[in-house]
């Protein structure tokens, strides 16, 4: 009896553990094939993880935010406390989305016909000046590409603008969708 209920949890957890994974990758594509794309200007870091092979770390120009563009940037000198940031991203004329506004915590209201929320974590310490920002983690640094590619991408970005496309989920998560060199798509991620 004991050797049936061993199976059966077993199984049970193969299934629990086959839906989570399926959940995760369910809900990525989604985002790839739904969310609003948005082009995002970007600087190469660092081009090569041991487990994963060659990716190009990406810089965003939208990963500071002036603090003069959060609305409810806290009174005091210091923000003491990480949490999520809603960046407000409009497209400008050379096709780039870039910081429009911005809010701590969760959003109060639509964005307006042609702008996105995208939502990103800052770390806590800032200081409150005049002519500070704050450095937001939007979760899509890295993108991964064929093997012995990153250092020769790496090289191109720093001779001419290149951007990544990506998703943005209505409720502001972002995943990216193509790695960009001015118009040309040079990889895009598959949807599974």
């Amino acid at each position: 009896m004991s050797g049936k209920r061993l199976l059966l949890a077993a199984v049970l957890l193969a299934v629990a553990q086959i839906a989570f994974l399926s959940w995760m990758i369910a809900g990525r594509a989604a985002i790839l094939r739904n969310g609003q794309e948005v082009l995002l200007k970007v600087a190469p870091i660092d081009p090569r993880d041991l487990l994963r092979g060659d990716y190009v770390r990406l810089g965003y120009e939208i990963r500071n935010v002036p603090v003069k563009l959060v609305a409810n940037a806290p009174a005091g000198d210091f923000v003491t406390e990480q949490g999520p940031i809603l960046v407000r991203l409009g497209k400008d004329e050379d096709g780039y989305w870039r910081v429009r506004s911005a809010a701590l915590g969760e959003p109060q209201e639509q964005p307006p016909s042609g702008e996105v929320d995208i939502r990103g974590t800052v770390s806590g310490g800032w200081t409150l000046g005049p002519e500070a920002s704050f450095s937001v983690d939007y979760g899509i640094d890295r993108f991964y590409v064929p093997e012995g590619e990153g250092r020769a991408i790496e090289t191109d970005m720093r001779e001419r603008p290149f951007g990544i496309l990506a998703a943005v989920a209505s409720d502001g998560t972002a995943q990216i969708k193509a790695l960009m060199d001015g118009d040309t798509k040079l990889y895009e991620e598959p949807l599974y």
